[in-house]
């Protein structure tokens, strides 16, 4: 097959043009979406670990998502790299956006309640924040970013509200996994930077498939597969494994790294913001849930911190006051 795309470069981009980029309204519409295929996640997931070890979970998620993204790519035409130079850095990409936090959250969960997993992760773009200040000179946090991050954070602190907090310190390795989940995310943000020229596709099939290969051997050794193999999961997980790949995984990460394209490593990561809220709407309009004030709370904090954080609202208003 002759190479259509490009394939990853050795060093990130430089530019500032390529690494300050400010949401356009495509970019907050991926970003929507893609908020609610990851809060389902965390329903999918919880259902499967009552049947599947996490180590299984995360691999299964991944393989499945990588198979059907690898048909897209032959559907569409394009090419996938397939030597050494081109592939290592899908290699160090699923290793840390996806082998790495996968199974250190879905490990926590065994251990620790769904929102206090989700008030963990809402970490994400604080650490996304932090490295990508400590790492480069494209991305630099600013005073209204780090005001926006804190907000966000508190939003989803607030909005899942006091009882999902009362247990913390009482397994603080199942806290501590779900927090080293987000250092992983925020340091695959900063490595995400040299995919910024390749096709989402391509990138989120060749992430997948790193992933798999990093992951086989590991169940292979620890004999997740043939627990599988004698002990079927029942249909409702079926459901689950086939929504948290193709949904969650396979679709979730091609619009991740469209939106890394388009609008830039820090501003990816603010779906951890957006997935919480997603989750509670969607119990609204599927489940005939009602909006608590809690709830009504966190989402005006939020939405104040992805206000702050675009900053171009602050800034016009900065000039109103100026003017007058």
């Amino acid at each position: 097959m002759t190479a259509t795309t490009p394939t990853p470069t050795a060093s990130a981009p430089t530019s500032t043009a390529n690494a300050a980029r400010q949401m356009t309204p495509l970019a907050w519409a991926l970003l929507i979406t893609l908020s609610i295929l990851w809060g389902g996640s965390f329903f999918f997931t919880k259902i499967a670990v009552a049947e599947i070890g996490p180590m299984e979970i995360v691999f299964l998620r991944i393989v499945f998502a990588a198979v059907t993204l690898h048909v897209v790519l032959r559907l569409r035409g394009l090419a996938f790299p397939l030597t050494w130079s081109g592939f290592a850095p899908f290699l160090v990409m699923g290793a840390i956006n996806n082998v790495v936090p996968f199974t250190l959250l879905t490990w926590g969960q065994t251990q620790i309640a769904s929102g206090l997993a989700s008030i963990l992760n809402a970490f994400t773009p604080i650490s996304t924040v932090i490295i990508l200040h400590l790492f480069t000179t494209t991305d630099r946090a600013t005073p209204m970013k780090a005001v926006g991050v804190v907000l966000g954070f508190c939003g989803v602190a607030v909005m899942i509200g006091t009882a999902a907090i009362t247990g913390v310190g009482d397994h603080v390795l199942a806290e501590l996994a779900c927090l080293g989940a987000t250092v992983s995310y925020g340091a695959s943000a900063l490595y995400g930077r040299r995919f910024m020229g390749t096709p989402a596709l391509v990138t989120a099939a060749g992430q997948l498939t790193g992933s798999s290969v990093i992951l086989l051997p590991i169940v292979l050794l620890t004999g997740g597969l043939s627990d599988l193999a004698t002990n079927w999961p029942s249909g409702e997980v079926v459901i689950a494994m086939t929504g948290l790949a193709f949904l969650s995984t396979a679709l979730a990460y091609i619009l991740f790294f469209r939106i890394l394209s388009v609008a830039g490593p820090a501003n990816v990561m603010l779906v951890t913001f957006l997935v919480p809220v997603s989750a509670i709407l969607a119990g609204v309009l599927v489940l005939g849930e009602v909006l608590q004030p809690r709830h009504w709370a966190g989402i005006m904090l939020i939405a104040a911190a992805l206000v702050t954080i675009d900053g171009r609202l602050p800034r016009r208003l900065a000039r109103l006051v100026r003017y007058r």
